[in-house]
């Protein structure tokens, strides 16, 4: 069975409300760490793509992609597809991965920290 097995179509109206609530959960994220001194990370949001500004000043991008229904990841470690799945997860289209995992460990690789989304 391969990682689009278990991979659900969604119509563009639930596809956009599930996007929005990534972003919605990452920058929530972010500001509550801001506000307790966790770690000081810039959010900017423009449209569907939210860059994250990590205090190396490395980044980590996550974009939405409507015409394929995906959520892309641009991290150091490289670059990640999602495709929603029946599990009610963003999953990686190539290993299966989830979406929050492999974005908590990124901006953990890339800030020396633990950080959990």
């Amino acid at each position: 069975m391969s990682a689009h097995d278990s991979l659900s179509e969604l119509t563009d109206a639930q596809y956009d409300e599930a996007i929005r609530s990534v972003l919605t959960r990452i920058e929530s994220t972010v500001d509550r760490w801001l506000e307790e001194d966790v770690a000081d990370i810039d959010a900017a949001r423009t449209g569907g793509m939210l860059t994250l500004t990590l205090p190396n000043r490395t980044q980590l991008i996550v974009n939405a992609q409507p015409p394929l229904h995906e959520l892309w990841l641009a991290a150091k470690r490289g670059g990640f597809h999602f495709k929603w799945s029946q599990s009610a997860a963003w999953v990686d289209t190539k290993t299966g991965e989830e979406f929050f995992s492999l974005l908590s460990a990124c901006a953990s690789e890339q800030t020396g920290q633990t950080l959990t989304f």
